[in-house]
């Protein structure tokens, strides 16, 4: 009879199991109610939640890319803890295995994170590898430790597919690239990276902590982005200390229309911060201006400064593309400041690459040129006057 009633009683259990797992088939198995998930503080970023759950972690994209209409869950969890844990694999877009000992990033942002944490001798691939300017990283492309891999819109896969990464760092625009599903389907797990859709340099400066959190090296990405944070609140209270704030212009033409800034991005940020008067800081929205030649010049005609004027070096190329630059006063006064010139040995810009980890060397870059009398022992790190 004992027996009857045990078998019943396990039945009737596995049924309640079974019952469970169905309604909740977009979810993870749930652990026992005395384990607590909770989502560690992030003090800036908004398209990234980290999110601690017993034995492993879980890491939600938000935003992938502008306006993304859906999110990506990955989980990250330790060989031994894996070998013992069950998941509803439809609920995850990926489950990584820690600690990575291998990756493959598609852009050059996210090579300053792999350094900060001392991990870059994990990534094995990049496409595009003449962007590079790290000179550290530049070292192991040169001994082949880190293979080319072709353009980023045209990852080549047979070649990545060979190199067997255990997770790919992608970006996306509309989430529409066949070759990351190529890669998935490989299984090999592709998690998009969202650091360039932030709204301010500091909130793109924390997505440290989504490569610490790949890492295992939570920790160190915390420490790493309060020092980044401290170094930049440092800089914009300094420059607080002027009166004077010179006028701004940004940006340059293409074809016919003139691009620069909207009011609410993270440069005009960066701008605002150094205590300047960026001619453009009242406009909103997403994405760049787009304006004609002449709105610009009637508004900016007299700018002190011309900060970023596309990826022109020179004032004689400034010049040649459209003589029309010469009509406003930075110009003329040779009030014109780039940070196209700091390249790395094969061209790559330097702040394409590390301006987004590091945004207290561009502020404190700003400041230098918008308030010369400040940080006196300071030498621009990205941006220099045009020859």
């Amino acid at each position: 009879m004992n027996g009857i009633l045990s078998k019943q009683s396990y039945l009737i259990v596995l049924l309640l199991v079974l019952l469970g797992c169905k309604e909740n088939k977009t979810n993870e198995i749930p652990f026992p109610t005395s384990v607590k998930a909770h989502s560690l503080d992030l003090k800036y970023a908004k398209g990234f939640v980290i999110t601690e759950n017993g034995n492993h972690t879980i890491l939600e994209i938000k935003s992938p890319w502008p306006q993304a209409k859906k999110s990506f869950k990955y989980v990250l969890i330790s060989s031994e803890e894996a070998a013992k844990t069950t998941f509803m694999r439809d609920a995850y877009d990926g489950i990584i295995l820690t600690p990575i000992e291998s990756i493959v990033v598609t852009s050059t942002t996210h090579i300053p994170a792999l350094e900060l944490l001392e991990v870059e001798d994990k990534l094995v691939g990049f496409p595009g590898t003449d962007y590079i300017s790290s000179k550290k990283t530049r070292a192991r492309i040169d001994s082949n430790e880190i293979r080319e891999l072709g353009k980023n819109e045209g990852i080549n896969t047979e070649v990545l597919l060979e190199l067997k990464p255990e997770v790919v760092i992608g970006f996306g625009v509309d989430g529409t690239n066949k070759n990351f599903n190529t890669i998935q389907k490989a299984n090999i797990p592709v998690i998009y990276n969202g650091d360039w859709t932030e709204a301010s340099p500091l909130a793109k400066a924390e997505w440290v902590k989504f490569f610490g959190v790949i890492f295992s090296k939570e920790k160190e990405a915390d420490s790493i982005f309060n020092k980044i944070e401290h170094d930049y609140k440092l800089a914009k209270q300094l420059a607080l200390k002027v009166e004077s704030k010179p006028t701004i212009l940004s940006g340059a033409m293409h074809k016919d229309v003139w691009y620069l800034p909207n009011g609410a991005s993270p440069e005009a940020q960066l701008l605002e911060d150094a205590n300047t008067n960026y001619l453009w800081s009242e406009t909103t929205g997403s994405g760049s201006l787009a304006l004609s030649f002449e709105s610009v010049l009637d508004k900016a005609k007299n700018a002190d400064l011309w900060l970023s004027p596309s990826y022109y070096t020179t004032f004689e190329a400034l010049e040649k593309v459209n003589s029309h630059y010469t009509k406003f006063e930075a110009f003329n006064k040779k009030k014109i400041y780039s940070f196209s010139m700091t390249t790395g040995d094969t061209g790559g810009v330097l702040y394409y690459e590390l301006g987004t980890a590091r945004p207290d060397l561009v502020l404190k870059d700003i400041i230098k040129i918008c308030h010369p009398e400040l940080l006196n022992d300071y030498t621009p790190y990205f941006f220099k006057q045009l020859q």
